[in-house]
Order: structure tokens, then sequence, then C-alpha cells
């Protein structure tokens, strides 16, 4: 089943409000899919410094002395412990090695995702208990993403919670089921890309990164979904700038966006929306079956 939620804000002066907004409109999801939960919140951009969320089964080992022995390769970095999770800050130029690093100095860590606005926290458990463990609701920022799971097609898991990210700044979360991930898979496999689940939603994830990895924005790798990627979905997806949403061509799974001057905003009920401030002055809608639905804040500049 599992519950979606989205806020992409419009008025800078909701920003400080960003994960408190989110964290509400997540709890009230949890009946849909209460095994697991996460967010992504995207901040501010300056084109200097980039971050790296991590997580660990064993963060008292972990991350003990992480800074110190990215140091010594050459990284240097602040880390910002958040329960299992650290985001590790860095200058934008080590993103493309940091990786390659940590599986070398910590191959236990996991990377939850990277790039230079996104920080994605997800773990097993109650929507209401991830928030708490992570401190979300005291998160700024520009956009977000969440989704509570009820595990249908892989096991209850931190890994396959969503978001999934497979891309510097972009992560999906999704509702509904792929008939074709598999062969998929097998195709961006051969194209270099890798996977860490067995969950369709990664595949997902990977898909729109290659396309993305093409020059193709948002927007039209999502629309290209629509042809590539067969079974009934509800796919809402974030990047540096923008936000998106797209439902199969038979909208099989629930979904509802509302509109105003201040915010986008996409849950997979309207009750998840019932909270968030001038709703009942908003532009409600439920979003067309094989329609693409694409915000920017480049674009909108």
């Amino acid at each position: 089943m599992c519950g979606i939620v989205g806020l992409f804000l419009k008025d800078k002066a909701l920003e400080p409000r960003l994960g408190d907004l989110l964290s509400d409109m997540l709890i009230t999801m949890t009946d849909r899919g209460p095994d697991s939960a996460g967010i992504a919140i995207y901040g501010g951009v300056d084109g200097k410094s980039a971050k790296v969320t991590i997580q660990s089964a064993a963060p008292e080992n972990d991350f003990a002395g992480l800074a110190e022995d990215l140091a010594k390769t050459g990284i240097d970095a602040e880390i910002a412990l958040k329960s299992t999770h650290a985001v590790i800050s860095i200058a934008a130029s080590q993103l493309s090695e940091i990786r390659a690093v940590l599986t070398e100095i910590r191959p236990d860590v996991r990377i939850m995702g990277s790039g230079e606005s996104v920080e994605i926290f997800k773990e097993v458990g109650l929507p209401k208990d991830v928030v708490q463990r992570f401190g979300v609701r005291a998160m700024g920022g520009t956009h977000g993403i969440g989704h509570t799971r009820m595990a249908t097609e892989s096991a209850v898991t931190t890994l396959g919670a969503h978001p999934f990210s497979t891309g510097a700044d972009q992560c999906l979360v999704h509702n509904g089921s792929l008939s074709n991930h598999n062969n998929l898979r097998r195709e961006l496999i051969r194209e270099g890309m890798s996977f860490e689940t067995q969950n369709d939603s990664e595949v997902a994830a990977a898909y729109l990164t290659a396309e993305m990895a093409k020059g193709k924005d948002l927007g039209q790798a999502l629309t290209g979904a629509l042809d590539d990627l067969d079974g009934f979905f509800t796919f809402v997806v974030g990047t540096k700038t923008g936000f998106g949403v797209v439902r199969d061509p038979i909208a099989c799974k629930p979904a509802v966006m509302a509109e105003t001057d201040q915010y986008v905003a996409f849950g997979s009920e309207y009750r998840a929306l019932v909270n968030l401030p001038g709703i009942e002055t908003a532009r409600v809608w439920e979003p067309e079956p094989a329609t693409v639905y694409f915000w920017d804040h480049e674009k909108a500049a």
C-alpha cells in the first residue's frame, strides 16, 4: 500500500518550517505503511559544498574518528551525527571521490544520498519514531519528499525503505509495483549502474538517473518512464531544484495534490494535506493518469 508525501515551497518564508510540515504529512500516512519510513530534505545550494548522508548498523564504531580518517585520504570533512545516520559536509569538488574512499575505510557504511542539496534519512519503524530519531522537525529547506512503507516485494530493512537515491541530488518514492523491473535492472547494470536491494523502486530511481545523465530534465525523464516502465505506480521525485509527480496510465494508486502561492503539495490521501497553511483556499486536484507534473526552482526564478 504505502503512503507518499511531498512539498515544494515557493515562499521562502516557509523554508524554516519544511521539516515540520513534512513530518506532520508523513505521520498522517502511518496506517498506509507502518514498517519503515524516510524523508529527503533539500536545502540551499552554494556551488562550493556538498553533503553525503551515510547510515550504519553500528554507528558508535563506524562514525568514531571518521573525520580524522577522511582527512588522512585528503578529504576535509565536517560530520553531523544523527542517530544511525551522519551527514558529511565536504567541498563539492570532492564529491566524486568520497564514495570510493568510504568503501575503503568504512566498508560497512551505507550511503543514503549525496549531492549539493539533499539529505536522506530512513529507518525501520513508525514515521513518528523516524521523525523524532533524526530531528526532522527542526530541518529547513526548499522542498522534500517522504514515504512510509508496507513491504510487499522485499524485506523490511533500512536499505529497503524509501526514498531511493541513485544519483546526485536525485531521489524517488514509489507507491505500487513494477512488472518489468528485473529486465530493466539487467539493462541498467549493462550500462554501468549498480544496485543494493531487490526493491523495484530502486530500479525506477536508477532509470530516472540514467535518463537524466543523458541530458534530460526531470519532466522529460518522467515522461520516458510512462513508456519504459510497466506496472502500476505513482512516483514522486526530487532533484536539486525540482519536484515531479507521475502516475501510471490507469492511475491505480490514490493521489491528491494542492497548490497555493506558497507551495505545491502531494499526498496519497487528502488528509495528509489538511494541516498545511492556506489549504482551505488551495487549488486541490487528483493528478491525471499518464501526466507529468513538474516544478523547478530554477525555471521559476
